[in-house]
């Protein structure tokens, strides 16, 4: 099984970068978290945000296996406590399917993703900035590992 985020932006800012690995690294294994960076559509000047995100949707679609579970980061999805999410991660285990995160880039997801997504999951009511949405959900991942395996960060 491979978790898999798919995200709208390339070229992050070290933080990201560092923060993001920090918690990838601590992944077991047989739940390795792999990052697919899609490139951000051009925003010049009036752009046509509609057929960018579109394009930007096609890309992340691409990315995204024909038989893995997608679960879209979306501010209307739901919100998913540490042991909803732990309980998510023992059954796709179990279930043995890849599962793609897909994140978007400032203007969102297409609609074309949230149809693709088996879940709508929202991180949170506020508005995140997509770079730091990676830290946050790898970060989350490795909480709901540990607490699939009692290790004491949860409680930490």
């Amino acid at each position: 099984m491979r978790l898999k985020l798919i995200c709208v932006g390339q070229k992050m800012p070290d933080w990201v970068s560092q923060g993001f690995s920090d918690y990838t690294r601590r992944m077991p294994p047989e739940l390795a978290i792999e990052l697919t960076e899609i490139p951000m559509a051009h925003r010049g000047k009036n752009p046509d945000i509609p057929r960018l995100m579109k394009r930007e949707g096609e890309a992340i679609l691409n990315a995204t296996g024909p038989k893995d579970r997608v679960v879209a980061l979306e501010v209307g999805g739901r919100s998913w406590s540490t042991e909803k999410l732990a309980g998510q991660l023992e059954n796709w285990q179990q279930n043995g399917q890849d599962v793609s995160f897909l994140i978007g880039g400032p203007d969102g997801l297409d609609q074309a993703c949230r149809n693709r997504a088996d879940q709508l999951w929202s991180l949170s009511d506020l508005t995140l900035p997509h770079p730091l949405v990676r830290i946050i959900l790898a970060e989350q991942l490795y909480r709901a590992w540990t607490v699939t395996i009692n290790h004491p960060y949860h409680r930490a």
